[in-house]
């Protein structure tokens, strides 16, 4: 996904005064590693590992208990952006050990040439990665990626505005609620839901349908309050200036944990879900500790710790029976099987990338 997602645990961070003493222990058991600088792989100190992260995209015990485990000393720094992270890894001589792209920039970072190939050997955890996060479409093999959190882009709606439920795209095109329906500033999630919302997949290249996505989005924008980064929409929807807004799975938690009278939707044509994936980028000065982070991250304990903290989904079968009971009970979380049958994940379609782009510019002007 191109829109930032800035905050990764605003459920339970948002929730109480311990929650935000744990985000803020977090932070300050992993500084900032902002002078990082270049490195062809390995030669680095063995003793030092640096992670390219989301902010607040670690649980209160994840560095520090991998700090007592091996000895290493973690530096963190945080992106706000999939294209952010690439830039920087393009540009050369990053100096980072860890990094957490989403999806289909695992696709666009193998083309780029800037990913290590995982050596599974050292990641025995890996087995417990649950089957239907293994050799995803961006990374068939998962020859670089290994699967570090996940959720879905949906709908948050006020049901004290939005009288009836929300079960349909459907409600995103309805006259009764204009000025009052945000959108996602995001090429392939706002393409993505409008292409579900005719029958069509998410991934479509085919140019009936995409003018098809087009005419419709031209016809919805007149409705909209804007199009927004997910964060800001889910802060909309709270404040009463937004009666429906497309957004990420965990801002719309944040959202919920402000006003519980929230109710967050997986729109039943279907939506995406997003993975976000542990990968070594070339250079890499400390291969080693890399390939024993992600190990550690996949244990099954590390895991459920990591999930019950973010709220997001967790990918790791071995964690499942230590999440959360209110977690797992969630179907805005865990979707049934039913609902996520009908989930797509955002694939790389290179050059037809172009088009989405122009098309959604268009959108935007007209």
């Amino acid at each position: 996904m191109s829109t930032s997602r800035i905050t990764r645990g605003n459920f339970l961070r948002v929730m109480g005064a311990g929650a935000v003493a744990g985000s803020t222990l977090s932070v300050l058991a992993c500084q900032p590693n902002t002078n990082a600088s270049g490195g062809g792989g390995g030669g680095g100190d063995p003793k030092k590992l640096a992670l390219y992260n989301w902010s607040d995209y670690v649980a209160e015990s994840t560095i520090p208990g991998f700090e007592k485990k091996t000895g290493v000393k973690v530096q963190q720094d945080f992106y706000s952006s999939n294209e952010e992270l690439l830039a920087k890894l393009q540009a050369g001589g990053t100096g980072y050990d860890v990094i957490v792209p989403s999806d289909y920039m695992v696709s666009i970072m193998q083309k780029s040439d800037v990913l290590e190939k995982l050596q599974k050997d050292k990641i025995p955890n890996m087995k417990n990665l649950d089957p239907d996060f293994v050799g995803l479409s961006y990374d068939p093999k998962n020859e670089y990626s290994a699967t570090y959190q996940w959720g879905t882009t949906g709908i948050l709606y006020n049901p004290e505005v939005v009288k009836e439920d929300v079960t349909s795209w459907d409600a995103m095109w309805d006259e009764k609620y204009s000025g009052k329906i945000g959108m996602l500033n995001d090429v392939r999630e706002t393409f993505g839901a409008c292409l579900k919302r005719l029958g069509y997949s998410l991934n479509s290249t085919d140019q009936a349908e995409l003018d098809e996505a087009q005419s419709e989005l031209e016809k919805q924008k007149p409705l909209l309050r804007g199009y927004f980064a997910s964060p800001e929409a889910g802060d909309l929807v709270v404040g009463g200036d937004l009666a429906l807004a497309h957004l990420f799975s965990g801002d719309a938690f944040s959202a919920i944990a402000e006003n519980d009278k929230l109710v967050y939707v997986i729109p039943g044509e279907g939506a995406t879900r997003w993975t976000d994936n542990m990968a070594i980028p070339k250079g890499a000065p400390n291969p080693d500790g890399a390939h024993d982070f992600i190990n550690y991250i996949l244990d099954a304990k590390v895991g459920a710790e990591l999930s019950n903290y973010t709220y997001y989904g967790c990918p790791n079968e071995a964690a499942f029976p230590m999440i959360d009971k209110e977690a797992k009970e969630d179907e805005s979380i865990y979707p049934p099987p039913e609902v996520f049958e009908n989930l797509e994940v955002i694939e790389d379609l290179g050059e037809a990338t172009k088009d989405y782009e122009r098309r959604f510019t268009e959108v935007k002007s007209a």
